[in-house]
């Protein structure tokens, strides 16, 4: 059971971080400001910060019509899905 709350904090926490990126990085675009590399935010989702991410694109419009965003994202997230799926069942055999 620690497993599986150890992880779902970490979940929680990660995608918290990928959204506030998201926000962080519109902000300093707007300002002009030394910006996130595109690379961090791309790792943070595939961390396991997908969803957060995904939802800071749309809450911020921010990357959206950058098409390794609008497709990569929701890619990232859907593959993420199948690895817990798979692991949740190759946990209970």
């Amino acid at each position: 059971m620690k497993f599986f709350m150890f992880f779902a904090i970490y979940f929680f926490v990660i995608n918290i971080i990928g959204y506030a990126i998201m926000g962080i990085d519109k902000k300093r675009a707007i300002r002009g400001a030394f910006r996130i590399s595109e690379a961090s935010l791309f790792l943070v989702a595939l961390i396991g910060g997908s969803l957060g991410s995904i939802l800071g694109m749309q809450r911020f419009r921010h990357k959206t019509r950058h098409w390794y965003f609008k497709y990569g994202m929701p890619a990232i997230l859907l593959l993420q899905i199948l690895m817990i799926f798979l692991t949740i069942y190759l946990l209970k055999e």
